[in-house]
């Protein structure tokens, strides 16, 4: 159930990405946010880059490695696999620790607010608790085996 999840929140979280990234290209048309600017403005910041890369295609990248990951995961022939969680958990928790850094600049420095990007801290963080459970799961299927 918690690999589904993983899978359904990261499909979501990638579609937007791949959204901005397409946005930062030129090729998404007007970028849909609440007033105050604060999507256009956060996206064309300096952190709307990493080392020269534009986020949201780290985003978009990410996540579908770890939709790619999960849906592996929810196959009979894998669910038990302490790999899938392992993996998973590789893919999430730096995830997680971007995460933060982003949010930081975003509130901090730069004292705006992006709907789009609030979507993906919501997402990384459940995909981080998922996958917490999962790891517990599989720690009590092995105990009970």
């Amino acid at each position: 159930m918690q690999r589904m999840l993983i899978a359904l929140a990261s499909l979501i979280s990638g579609l937007v990405a791949l959204y901005l990234h397409l946005w930062k290209l030129g090729k998404a048309g007007a970028l849909t946010c609440g007033s105050g600017g604060g999507c256009a403005y956060v996206q064309t910041s300096k952190y709307g880059w990493f080392l020269g890369v534009d986020v949201a295609l780290i985003g978009a990248l990410g996540y579908a490695a770890i939709f790619l990951v999960a849906m592996v995961g929810t196959q009979p022939a894998f669910t038990s696999a302490r790999w899938v969680t392992r993996a998973l958990q590789l893919l999430i928790w730096p995830a997680v620790l971007f995460t933060i850094r982003l949010k930081y600049a975003e509130f901090v420095i730069l004292k705006s607010f992006c709907p789009w990007c609030a979507v993906s801290a919501v997402t990384i963080t459940l995909c981080a608790i998922l996958v917490t459970l999962d790891h517990r799961r599989l720690q009590r299927e092995t105990i009970g085996a």
